[in-house]
């Protein structure tokens, strides 16, 4: 496994690797690696010759400086946790590298990033496409694996590849959840103890919901979930919507055919969490 930083230097490897025709796989990360992300690269490795994982705390997603201050950076410990994982380069670039001058562009997606995790965190999603575009650009992966746990993400990350024509194939791979249900993120870890405890509530509420579907409408289901969660005194409600799996819309009726999954943001404390689940009847 080569650890790299620059970018040139990176390249100049994954030419190498381009001229004898091997196969590309990518998952990008901002550190702070958990067993989702391992899972993604294990993917990755059973599918590809070759897995590239970047680690890169974008900043130019964070709305929220205090947030990109307080995220979790472990890069030795990461760097360690990658070593005999199916990861054969980790790209470790700096803001230098992937931003030498400043990226002023601004990509539309539609109402897909103006809703959810777009609505409550402006700009975010323009800064995903920036930092993953690049990568791309960089890497030139043959498929790119990303976690479910940030569908709204994954949905938006596949647009900008058509958009841009790219010739990337996107995958999500499923979420992968503590034993008490909760989402692996690498947030979780800034969470008290007894923060950490109720944050399961989050995800037992969803799984809960899956199943009252005959019994309520949506609209009375959605309340139901942010009622039940916001009863939890750790716990507070961003948003939880219904949407399809395609255009993000929201669902107004179970009849509808269309792949239906519910998303959600809670605060815990001074953490935010994300989780989603299908509502497929």
């Amino acid at each position: 496994m080569k650890v790299i930083e620059y970018k040139a230097e990176f390249q100049k490897e994954l030419q190498n690797l381009a001229n004898k025709n091997k196969k590309i796989g990518f998952v990008p990360t901002m550190g702070a690696l958990h067993k989702g992300h391992i899972s993604l690269i294990q993917k990755s490795s059973s599918e590809n010759d070759i897995t590239v994982v970047s680690i890169f705390v974008n900043p130019t997603q964070f709305n929220d400086k205090n947030d990109l201050k307080n995220y979790p950076r472990f890069i030795d410990k990461d760097i360690e946790l990658l070593k005999n994982k199916g990861c054969d380069f980790v790209f470790t670039p700096s803001v230098k590298e992937i931003y030498p001058e400043q990226d002023d562009r601004i990509f539309d997606f539609g109402d897909l990033d103006k809703v959810m995790e777009g609505k409550h965190r402006q700009g975010h999603f323009n800064g995903v496409a920036q930092v993953v575009s690049k990568l791309f650009d960089i890497v030139k992966p043959n498929i790119a694996y990303f976690g479910k746990k940030d569908f709204q993400q994954y949905v938006i990350i596949k647009k900008m590849v058509n958009m841009l024509n790219m010739p990337i194939q996107i995958k999500a791979c499923p979420i992968v959840r503590e034993n008490d249900g909760l989402a692996m993120s690498s947030r979780n870890i800034l969470l008290t103890a007894e923060q950490r405890k109720n944050a399961s509530f989050i995800s037992n509420t969803l799984f809960k919901a899956r199943n009252l579907t005959n019994q309520f409408s949506v609209k009375e289901l959605k309340d139901w979930v942010i009622n039940t969660i916001n009863a939890n005194p750790f716990l507070n409600v961003e948003y939880f919507d219904i949407v399809d799996d395609v255009e993000l819309k929201s669902i107004n009726d179970w009849q509808k055919k269309n792949n239906k999954v519910g998303c959600i943001a809670v605060k815990v404390g001074k953490n935010r969490l994300i989780d989603n689940v299908n509502f497929n009847l």
